[in-house]
């Protein structure tokens, strides 16, 4: 087709498919292609009587198209409610649930076929859909949003491949109580900026043209984040956050949107010989004026100081004042060895994705920096987490043995600084572990008072206040930890939630459940707490059905699962609360 020939127009189109087909497949290949055919036979006459046409069908595909996004989402409820009916006379393994996707776009036709933007974002919206589930985009749900007696909860912007602009994302709910509600949206956006100075640091551009280099920039710009972080006349947003920009074009208004600040911190690197420069310039987002900008040259062997003498600067440009105990160094900054730097640094990134391989190689990053300076205190306090995740999880032979060689790494690092603030957070985990709870708290509030704009010590304090049984505190303390990290890795969301679930605000915990669920699909960790959570919070609400649900997917993924075990991992304090939490997810059908 000649440019010429490309014809476009704007329709709302469906795309929907079968969960969990190859299963069905390869089970009872012969049912399964008669109960597909018997359910695309239904789907089409539906999409026909809600005046749209079916596009293409191949295997357990429909790709439909509506000159209505009212249509559509009315086509795609019938279809759902339909299939489910139909689903209770098979048992429960034959069942064949389709995920549907909706969305408003620009398509391009050629013949019979539609192509382009619109169908790929659909088809990613259906890959987002739980089973008997459907998903919509902002597009779309601007349209019908009050044409429907349906309800929308707020999944977060999506990334769709070869699509430069994220997309947001809708479940619907088709429930007749959540008929009218739009719940999400600014669970997790902040709504105005801190009543304090805030500001986010960006990765800085390496311009050496020696990908060796990248954790040079990288290194600057976190020792500027993580001292900043000190000083509690600042809101400072965390390192992992304002990475997610990096190696991407920068738009300075929209990033500090994004992040909840007013300012932005921005500079490059560039490395000759044994000299480095490095440029730097402080941005109002607000109004797009250079409140500062300075450029060094520096030989490497001064830099510390020279990231020292960057974050002065940027406190001043801030007017804010500063005293000796603000100017102290933190963490990875009581090392001379940049190496044993830089291994740490790439430890403690790796510690966010929470898996059983990060938290191995984690560990070995740690291990070469105490080995390159034993007075790292740091380093050992890494070390020592690293021990303490693998008992917890269960990622090791001896939990036991994994769990005491964690103390005492952690000992060691507060042996070297007794005021680090992660060893004394880490600290008060080892306490609530070993259920000393009063201790566990203190020693949580003595590590916000040492980085009191860390988010990690306000949600590891969270989660001690929830397991004492302090929940609303737990709430603020959590949701203080998301807005110091708003991309923060998913178990700050995980104990909020459960903060939530615990105080019996139910609709805010399954809004950070189904979060989890779908950060889990986009970054590959497992999403078995989400369901957990689900299938808990769903059963106290006497969502009887839905809590069952979760309960099947949980045991899909560890089919060994129980109860027993599950609750030697939930450190209440009052056994009334756990067994409240182990009461409902019996009633959702796990033992």
């Amino acid at each position: 087709m000649t440019t010429q020939e490309v014809k476009r127009k704007l329709a709302a189109i469906l795309s929907a498919d079968v969960k969990g087909y190859s299963r069905l497949m390869g089970e009872d290949e012969k049912g399964t292609v008669r109960t597909l055919n018997t359910y695309k036979e239904v789907m089409t006459g539906l999409i026909q009587h809600h005046h749209g046409r079916v596009v293409n069908a191949p295997g357990d595909n429909v790709l439909a198209e509506f000159g209505s996004v009212v249509d559509a989402v009315e086509c795609a409820c019938k279809i759902q409610k339909e299939l489910k009916t139909r689903n209770e006379d098979l048992s429960e393994n034959r069942r064949m649930e389709f995920r549907i996707g909706v969305n408003l776009g620009d398509v391009i036709e050629d013949g019979e076929q539609i192509l382009g933007d619109g169908v790929n974002i659909a088809a990613r919206l259906e890959s987002l859909s739980e089973a008997g589930g459907i998903c919509i985009s902002g597009t779309a749900l601007d349209q019908v949003e009050n044409k429907l007696e349906l309800g929308y909860e707020y999944l977060g912007e999506q990334t769709v491949k070869n699509i430069k602009k994220a997309v947001r994302v809708y479940r619907v709910l088709m429930e007749p109580d959540r008929a009218g509600k739009v719940i999400g949206e600014e669970r997790l956006k902040p709504k105005h900026f801190p009543d304090k100075p805030s500001i986010a640091v960006l990765p800085f551009d390496n311009l050496s043209g020696d990908p060796r280099q990248e954790s040079i920039g990288d290194g600057v710009a976190e020792n500027i984040t993580t001292t900043l972080a000190k000083i509690p006349e600042l809101f400072v947003i965390a390192r992992n956050s304002a990475f997610g920009y990096k190696g991407k074009p920068i738009d300075v208004k929209k990033v500090a949107e994004s992040l909840g600040v007013r300012y932005v911190l921005e500079g490059s690197i560039q490395k000759s010989g044994e000299r480095t420069r490095i440029t730097a310039q402080l941005i109002d987002a607000t109004s797009g004026h250079h409140i500062w900008s300075e450029k060094y040259d520096r030989e490497m062997r001064d830099f510390f100081a020279l990231s020292d003498e960057i974050t002065r600067n940027i406190a001043v440009a801030l007017q804010i004042k500063l005293t000796e105990g603000e100017q102290a160094r933190v963490f990875h900054r009581y090392t001379e060895n940049l190496e044993a730097w830089a291994f740490t640094s790439q430890a403690w990134n790796l510690f966010s994705r929470f898996t059983r391989e990060d938290d191995a190689r984690a560990r070995e990053l740690a291990e070469q920096a105490v080995k390159l300076d034993p007075q790292y205190g740091f380093a050992w306090s890494l070390l020592a987490y690293s021990y303490f995740n693998a008992a917890r999880m269960g990622w090791c032979e001896s939990p036991e043995e994994y769990f005491n060689k964690g103390i005492e790494l952690n000992q060691k690092a507060l042996t070297l600084n007794k005021d680090l603030f992660c060893a004394t957070a880490q600290q008060g985990q080892i306490h609530l572990f070993l259920r000393q709870y009063e201790r566990a708290i203190e020693m949580g509030r003595r590590s916000v008072e040492l980085g009191p704009s860390i988010a990690l010590n306000y949600m590891l304090l969270a989660s001690t206040l929830c397991y004492a049984g302090n929940f609303e505190e737990a709430i603020t303390l959590g949701e203080k930890s998301v807005s110091l990290h708003p991309f923060c890795p998913y178990y700050y969301l995980l104990y909020l939630a459960t903060s939530y679930r615990m105080a019996g605000r139910y609709e805010e915990a399954i809004v950070l459940y189904k979060q989890i669920l779908y950060r889990a699909q986009k970054e590959a960790f497992s999403p078995f707490p989400a369901y957990i959570g689900l299938a808990d919070v769903y059963s106290e609400m006497g969502r009887v059905e839905e809590a069952h649900t979760q309960a099947l997917e949980i045991l899909r993924i560890d089919p060994s699962f129980s109860l027993e075990n599950w609750s030697k991992t939930e450190p209440f304090r009052d056994v009334k609360h756990l067994e409240k939490r182990l009461t409902a997810l019996r009633k959702a059908g796990l033992k």
